[in-house]
């Protein structure tokens, strides 16, 4: 799918950006998970797998996106499994960070999403030497088959996490993510 398409798309729930805050909005299913997948001296490596869509691919996903690098307001449309049975998941990159300490970005969804919200992603040198990944997300059903099946959409996506941290984990150079 051409990610192109989603060009002038408007994304799909009111609060946009709100990943950036410590509390997310009300009326979503929240998930907040904390990793330690290294040490802070790999953030760069680690930062440049998550911004260039890697980490992603490791997990199975196709990203296609309209720029290399997660920059606001570039698309990006994810799919997972084959044929006409592929789940396919078109979001806008909201906000990036790129910072000496930190690292990261946070998508939104678009029309043709499952889900309604946002995910950010983050990686923060900690002052113990250690990498810690954030995934942070606010969500709720977008289309009939996700409503039908919420329960095993809401475990998919804490799956999920962790293997985004394991994914971040061999980019910095360790083994298995452990939950912080």
């Amino acid at each position: 799918m051409d990610p192109k398409r989603y060009l002038t798309a408007r994304p799909t729930y009111a609060d946009v950006g709100a990943t950036r805050a410590r509390d997310l909005p009300p009326g979503y299913h929240h998930l907040r998970r904390r990793y330690t997948v290294g040490e802070a001296s790999a953030l760069g490596r680690a930062a440049d797998a998550l911004l260039t869509w890697r980490v992603h691919s490791a997990l199975g996903l196709r990203p296609r996106a309209t720029a290399p690098r997660a920059t606001p307001g570039a698309v990006v449309v994810n799919r997972l499994g084959i044929g006409p049975l592929a789940l396919t998941a078109p979001c806008r990159v909201i906000w990036t960070v790129e910072e000496e300490n930190r690292a990261g970005f946070a998508y939104g969804t678009l029309p043709g999403h499952p889900e309604c919200g946002e995910e950010s992603f983050l990686l923060e040198a900690g002052p113990g030497g250690e990498l810690v990944f954030t995934v942070a997300a606010f969500t709720r059903p977008g289309r009939w088959y996700s409503r039908l099946g919420w329960p095993v959409a809401v475990l998919a996506q804490s799956f999920f996490s962790g293997r985004y941290a394991a994914a971040v984990r061999r980019y910095a150079g360790g083994a298995n993510a452990m939950e912080a």
